[in-house]
């Protein structure tokens, strides 16, 4: 990480500490979180521990995600929930929204992240005066040591994924209620001491990184925070394809003005002079072609960027057009790439 990088990255730590209330952004990034993996929830260890789910983190310095286990933490305050950290895609980049405790469950981008949280507020318990009772149907709860318990089947209208993010192509599609926004402005804690010594530990661990667990973290959980040896779960499955933090599908560019400028192919050296002749000539239209369509997608979108504010448009038509831009932006790189690609498989002697 450069020095400015690093000064910049601490400014906006500090920033999301000094506002964790406020439900401050801390890091911004291009390249989209793996999908949630598949995991088991390890049984609650006592009264008063509320659930907090696992979720992907980034290393700057790594420039790769790493998994958080989720795990079992004590609530700071009594009638005290837990919302979890999310990441949202804005104008090209993915922001991280960092996680809280509060009276009420406030927004967390729509993710369902399981085991209570599905999407929208907590349904894996509740508090009653003085004490935390569990729901047994979505928590892993021994009632020998546990009493303070209840059943209560959860109709879940939301679909079954493992989306990682909300906003942008692939993500989830959700806006925070009227009700999350006010717990929003509520009092709020930042996480505790445990929990930051847990993501230290994720973050120190090799295993957690996503280049190395293709998205599926030998430790997916565990049942008390920083403690990755007792009683923590290994993911059954990754929840989606891993790609790789370089590979295709990962690295999202939301305008054609800021992709990577375009290589112009190798010139051809079958041993056939003709041959080689025709499919230079080929390629080289092929590349002016791919430039002209560039050079007409940056103009067109931004003359919409201008359009939109000239007209002072709403947040959602900006974010409408964000996503409008990026998707525009993804399909002509991968048809670009698809072009090139099947033009060189026609080189002689190159298998077909």
């Amino acid at each position: 990480m450069t020095p400015l990088r690093k000064i910049l990255f601490l400014v906006l730590a500090l920033m999301s500490l000094s506002a964790a209330s406020l439900g401050q952004i801390a890091i911004s990034v291009r390249i989209a979180p793996p999908a949630l993996p598949v995991y088991v929830q390890p049984v609650c260890p006592g009264d008063g521990y509320i659930w907090t789910p696992g979720y992907w983190a980034w290393d700057d310095d790594d420039a790769d995600y790493y998994w958080v286990p989720g795990t079992w933490v004590l609530a700071p305050e009594t009638a005290f929930l837990w919302t979890p950290p999310w990441w949202g895609w804005e104008r090209g980049v993915w922001l991280f929204h960092a996680g809280w405790w509060g009276p009420r469950v406030g927004f967390y981008g729509g993710i369902n992240y399981g085991f209570g949280y599905f999407g929208n507020g907590f349904v894996g318990g509740r508090w009653d005066h003085d004490h935390f009772f569990y729901n047994r149907s979505v928590t892993n709860i021994n009632v020998v040591n546990i009493h303070n318990v209840y059943n209560e089947t959860i109709n879940r209208t939301v679909v079954e994924n493992h989306v990682s993010f909300n906003g942008g192509p692939g993500g989830i599609n959700a806006r925070a209620t009227a009700e999350e926004e006010r717990a929003g402005n509520e009092r709020h804690m930042a996480p505790v001491a445990e929990q930051e010594r847990h993501i230290q530990e994720a973050r120190g661990n090799r295993e957690l990184r996503a280049s190395v667990n293709q998205g599926k973290p030998s430790i997916a959980a565990t049942g008390r925070a920083g403690e990755f040896g007792h009683d923590a779960v290994a993911a059954r499955e990754a929840g989606g394809e891993y790609h790789g933090k370089d590979g295709a599908g990962t690295a999202n560019y939301g305008h054609a003005k800021e992709l990577p400028p375009i290589e112009h192919p190798t010139a051809p050296n079958s041993g056939n002079a003709r041959d080689d002749r025709r499919l230079q000539k080929q390629q080289d239209k092929l590349f002016g072609q791919q430039q002209k369509e560039r050079q007409k997608l940056e103009q067109q979108q931004e003359k919409e960027h201008q359009q939109m504010q000239k007209h002072n448009a709403s947040e959602d038509r900006k974010q409408q057009m964000e996503q409008r831009h990026q998707q525009q932006t993804q399909q002509m790189q991968e048809r670009h790439s698809n072009q090139m690609r099947d033009l060189q498989s026609r080189q002689p002697g190159r298998p077909h």
